[in-house]
């Protein structure tokens, strides 16, 4: 009798053990694959369980789903909707390394580059490319008055939030933080180097200096030209000249491509066409660069009121004090752009 009692011993111990080290192996043998080709798991907002096993399957980056599913049991990860994030995982991690990863939350951030681009549109099609709301959310909540009115902007001024630079968000970035960390990290760009008492002594607000910025951002392309051009707008300002900018009359057609401005440009009846209307546009004609910014904060101190392209140095400006002088610089590039169009 004892020895049988001894025997059930040994054969119960015997498999438990063996069922224990099945349970093991399923918990620390390696499930994600050793040539693992695609290091990096985006899992959406609202996502269940089922849809990151999925995911994680058809990314081929587990290869039993069904253990992965009994540690998950096990470790407590399965949940109705399951973390969101952006996650960069190991080659040859075990369920437990995998799901400790995933469940603790810790994402890859991702960088995401403002560019100088013309209209709000190109904005929001820009940073949807790095967070996880999509472009047509956050036109949207640019559009959404009520919204942005709440910080002080306009559909008209609220380009000027957006500083280009590189940011660093997590995937899982929704319209509204996405739009709150612009306007920290705009108040803080304007609260350094003494940029908020530099636009007060032009008699400008940060708007109407992004405003300037923009339009010296689209017409030059060498920024050792920028502070001129900024104090030659100035001196327009002052004195209650019209700007005539390129750029402007680009912005109201719509015509960004346009290598050259022609009458139907000029004439075009628009708000923000300077060669119709004194004095900056009522808003932004483009993102504006930090450089152009500061162009404009410390712009040069100067009396050129006009500038046209210097054909001798392409890329480069003659800039003149007197109309008289203007026009003879201006004879001299239109003589050398009527040759290069007849060849």
């Amino acid at each position: 009798m004892i020895k049988k009692i001894l025997w059930g011993i040994l054969v119960f111990g015997l498999i438990g053990g063996v069922f224990g080290y099945y349970k093991y192996t399923r918990i620390i043998s390696p499930n994600v694959p050793e040539n693992l080709e695609n290091n990096i798991v985006v899992i959406p907002t609202n996502f269940s369980f089922n849809d990151v096993v999925q995911l994680l399957h058809e990314n081929n980056q587990i290869m039993d789903t069904v253990s992965f599913r009994e540690v998950s049991e096990m470790m407590n990860y399965r949940k109705s909707i399951m973390r969101a994030g952006r996650y960069k995982i190991t080659p040859s991690w075990s369920n437990r390394s995998l799901i400790s990863h995933l469940r603790a939350g810790e994402q890859e951030v991702v960088n995401l580059v403002l560019t100088h681009g013309w209209l709000l549109s190109d904005v929001a099609g820009k940073a949807s490319q790095s967070i996880e709301a999509d472009s047509t959310d956050l036109i949207n909540l640019f559009q959404n008055e009520d919204y942005i009115t709440k910080f002080g902007y306009t559909s008209k001024t609220l380009m000027s939030l957006f500083i280009p630079n590189t940011y660093e968000f997590y995937w899982n970035t929704g319209e509204k933080v996405f739009f709150e960390r612009m306007v920290k990290e705009h108040n803080r760009f304007w609260n350094t180097n003494d940029r908020l008492s530099k636009a007060k002594k032009l008699g400008l607000t940060t708007e109407e200096v992004y405003t300037l910025a923009s339009i010296v951002e689209r017409e030059i392309s060498k920024d050792e030209e920028k502070k001129r051009v900024a104090g030659l707008y100035l001196n327009r300002i002052r004195i209650g000249m019209k700007l005539d900018a390129d750029p402007t009359a680009k912005f109201a057609t719509r015509d960004f491509k346009a290598t050259r401005i022609l009458y139907k440009h000029i004439r075009f009846n628009s708000p923000y066409n300077t060669y119709l209307h004194r004095g900056l546009p009522p808003g932004p004609i483009s993102m504006a660069s930090i450089k152009s910014i500061d162009a404009v904060l410390d712009s040069e101190k100067h009396n050129f009121y006009y500038m046209c392209v210097d054909p001798d140095n392409l890329g480069y400006h003659l800039f003149a004090e007197t109309i008289t002088e203007h026009n003879k610089n201006a004879r001299k590039y239109h003589r050398w752009l009527d040759n290069i169009e007849k060849k």
